[in-house]
């Protein structure tokens, strides 16, 4: 029987990862670390009737308050952190808050867990991470060289650190979705910022999925990357409302074109497997580790070549406008908006 501490655990990815968790048995606790008091209150109703509630535990605190961190994970197995600063425009004009929440805060999660000989640590990571172009990015850069780092601390106390590396999240908080519905309500046509804009996509119950599977098959050391499909912007806006217009804003600070979640650099230390890529860590002895690896897979992983990098402009995997109609259609019909 595991406990496991989540941080950011009222955030989207958070509250629906401990949703999920509570319908298991296999567990002893989950711990909801996160610095709102009203998001615990709110989930803390919402979640009251379930039948494992008293497994739940909620501890009002901040990733950048190490001593309060490292109560919160006393007797912990698990650590999935996920708390974040991640708004893009927001990180280009408030940069040492998202240096303090998503680097400090990182090395927090680092030292609390090699205090308290956490067994597994999975820090949530994002594609604005590859060769960023933002300072939100370039936080997140850091933070998965940190944990990754970390690794090479833990042989003492066999904690181990990996990286779940996605793209954007269907209508999670800030997302477009959620946005486009909103400003259609009092506007006439839709924003664009580049008509040539893709993204990665992913739905929440996939990235549930792909980080339990982590957890199973993780050595310690490895940024796991799901293959996830593309698509384009505009064909989003169509599919939401076809009979409005789309206008061009032009970029935002910080913003890409193309999201990449694999560089042409990280390609020599890259594997891949029918359902996602492994980026080795170079510190540590790759022929060993790929044998664990394929044990854990029960299947064998190839190196990717040389030459290759995942982007969301160049990707095989595309959704259609009908392939996102079906999709929009699942969440309105879940939500109710």
């Amino acid at each position: 029987m595991k406990s496991i501490l989540i941080t950011g655990g009222t955030g989207f990815f958070g509250k629906s990862f401990v949703k999920h968790i509570l319908e298991k048995k296999d567990f002893k606790r989950i711990v909801i670390f996160s610095r709102d008091e009203f998001k615990q209150f709110e989930m803390q109703n919402e979640l009251k009737f379930n039948k494992n509630y008293g497994k739940l535990r909620f501890f009002v605190g901040d990733i950048r308050d190490l001593d309060r961190l490292k109560i919160a994970s006393k007797n912990i197995d698990i650590i999935i952190h996920a708390a974040a600063l991640k708004h893009v425009p927001t990180a280009e004009y408030n940069p040492f808050e998202f240096v303090k929440t998503n680097i400090i805060g990182s090395e927090n999660v680092v030292k609390a867990s090699l205090d308290n000989s956490v067994k597994k640590i999975i820090s949530i990571s994002t594609d604005k991470a590859v060769s960023p172009l933002n300072l939100y990015g370039a936080t997140k850069l850091v933070a998965d060289k940190i944990i990754i780092s970390a690794n090479q601390y833990a042989s003492e106390n066999r904690s181990i650190f990996s990286v779940v590396r996605y793209g954007n999240v269907i209508n999670s908080r800030g997302s477009v979705i959620p946005f486009f519905k909103e400003f259609i309500k009092t506007n006439k046509f839709f924003p664009i910022t580049n008509s040539e804009m893709t993204r990665f996509w992913i739905s929440i119950e996939d990235c549930i999925k792909f980080v339990e599977d982590t957890l199973q098959i993780m050595i310690g050391g490895e940024i796991f990357i799901p293959k996830i499909p593309s698509m384009k912007i505009t064909e989003l806006a169509k599919a939401i409302n076809p009979k409005l217009p789309l206008k061009e804003i032009g970029i935002r600070p910080g913003e890409k074109i193309h999201e990449i979640m694999i560089s042409n650099d990280d390609a020599r230390n890259t594997f891949e497997t029918k359902d996602r890529y492994i980026i080795e860590p170079e510190f540590l002895n790759l022929t060993k580790r790929r044998l664990k690896i394929e044990n854990r897979f029960k299947e064998k992983i190839k190196k990717v070549p040389t030459d290759f990098f995942y982007s969301s402009g160049t990707n095989k995997k595309w959704l259609s406008k009908k392939d996102i109609e079906k999709t929009l259609k699942k969440i309105y019909e879940k939500n109710s908006i």
